[in-house]
């Protein structure tokens, strides 16, 4: 019998070589990738330092962080029977912008957006080490939460009281400015053995615990005369130094050390009431401490029902103090879903919302809406009187004051 079966002969296919080749440029893109996102932007990216207006490596860039509610981190405790703590049906909301460090990869996605702010090192830290500018920001929060707890309780109808607090150096003071505006060309001989956010003990051997301390030991003093001065530095702990007394460039008549102090005045309360402030630092939350504090502690709801963001520090007098990255605020806000936003009035150059309205107690910063953030309407606020009209325009209840309670 024949066998008529026809043989299969494989054929091994021929080698396709060009098929890796969008698998070898799939490869060398995640590697690319891979070190982009570890390679830090300042490899790169620069951008101007105003103060010598030149470009300088970006290492940082500013931009959008959070939208949190201030009614959260309101913490009381045990409060007399006739302080009453009322529910409200909307928040305050205070914002907050970061400035991290900036990969390559994060600066090519970031750069094309508005709000991305690159920093050089001094545009995060000025001319302070990352140390002092953390505990002169814990400070300025410190501060902005006593200043918002005097001035909301006493518009809510209590009585707070002011103490007097630690001599802390905020800043050293420049002798002399040179004529671009930036530099100093002459530093007082303080700068040369105290930094900021030193505090100051004692002065030739006399407790110096408050600012008004500070000045009756310097009574008598000459410029050109050194004192010993025992400070508590952050980090180093307690040393001493001398400084040579210096007589003040505005009024020669008065002799100075050569620093600005804090504000670190403190308030004392008819009741326990504190704000869980966390991490964060700055006093641009100011504003919305104080609005949030005044609506759990009268009758009514200052929101009207609705959720605010509100930027801007309180100074004791009630007026609102300027704060910086109000770009990123905004896309902050707005990512969050709040529409209305309150800003300093101080410092921004404003367009009525409404040109037929000029009245209607809305505008809008004519900047900030080429940023995309046109659903968030910005309302300017030049003090805690402002804010509170403000709100009423906008459905919320005029305060009721509570009855006096003094300060404990």
């Amino acid at each position: 019998m024949t066998d008529t079966t026809t043989p299969i002969v494989l054929i091994a296919p021929r080698s396709r070589w060009w098929a890796w080749i969008p698998a070898g440029a799939a490869l060398i893109g995640l590697v690319v990738f891979a070190v982009a996102s570890l390679v830090p932007s300042q490899v790169i990216a620069t951008t101007e330092n105003p103060r010598i207006q030149e470009q300088q490596p970006a290492p940082y860039a500013r931009i959008p962080a959070s939208a949190e509610s201030v009614n959260d981190r309101v913490v009381y405790g045990e409060l007399p029977d006739e302080v009453e703590v009322f529910d409200t049906n909307g928040d305050f909301f205070f914002v907050t912008v970061s400035a991290p460090n900036q990969s390559v990869l994060s600066w090519m996605i970031g750069s094309p957006d508005p709000v991305v702010d690159l920093l050089t090192e001094e545009g995060r830290n000025g001319q302070r080490t990352a140390t002092q500018n953390r505990e002169i920001s814990l400070q300025q929060m410190r501060t902005a939460t006593q200043e918002a707890q005097f001035v909301a309780l006493t518009a809510a109808g209590y009585a707070p009281e002011i103490e007097p607090g630690a001599v802390v150096v905020q800043d050293i003071l420049c002798r002399v400015l040179a004529e671009d505006g930036f530099e100093c060309e002459e530093q007082f001989q303080a700068d040369e053995v105290l930094d900021p956010a030193d505090t100051i003990l004692e002065i030739d051997g006399t407790p110096v615990p408050t600012l008004e301390d500070l000045g009756a030991a310097l009574e008598g003093g000459e410029p050109g005369d050194v004192i010993e001065v025992t400070i508590d530095r952050p980090g180093d702990g307690v040393m001493d130094v001398s400084v040579e007394l210096a007589s003040d460039p505005q009024d020669p008549e008065r002799t100075i050390v050569g620093f600005v102090p804090f504000d670190t005045r403190t308030v004392v309360l008819p009741f326990d009431v504190s704000i869980d402030t966390a991490a964060v630092g700055g006093p641009s939350a100011g504003l919305s401490f104080t609005l949030a504090l005044i609506d759990e502690l009268t009758e009514g709801d200052l929101t009207g029902g609705k959720d605010i963001a509100v930027t801007g520090t309180i100074r004791l007098d009630g007026t609102v103090g300027p704060i910086g990255g109000l770009e990123q605020k905004v896309s902050a806000v707005h990512q969050h879903g709040v529409e209305v936003f309150l800003i300093p009035a101080e410092q921004f150059e404003l367009t009525d919302a409404d040109p037929e309205n000029p009245d209607d107690g809305v505008c809008r910063w004519e900047c900030l809406n080429a940023a995309g953030d046109d659903e968030v309407v910005l309302i300017p606020v030049a003090s805690l009187e402002e804010a509170l009209a403000v709100l009423q325009v906008l459905g919320g209840d005029p305060i009721v004051p509570a009855e006096p309670v003094e300060a404990g």
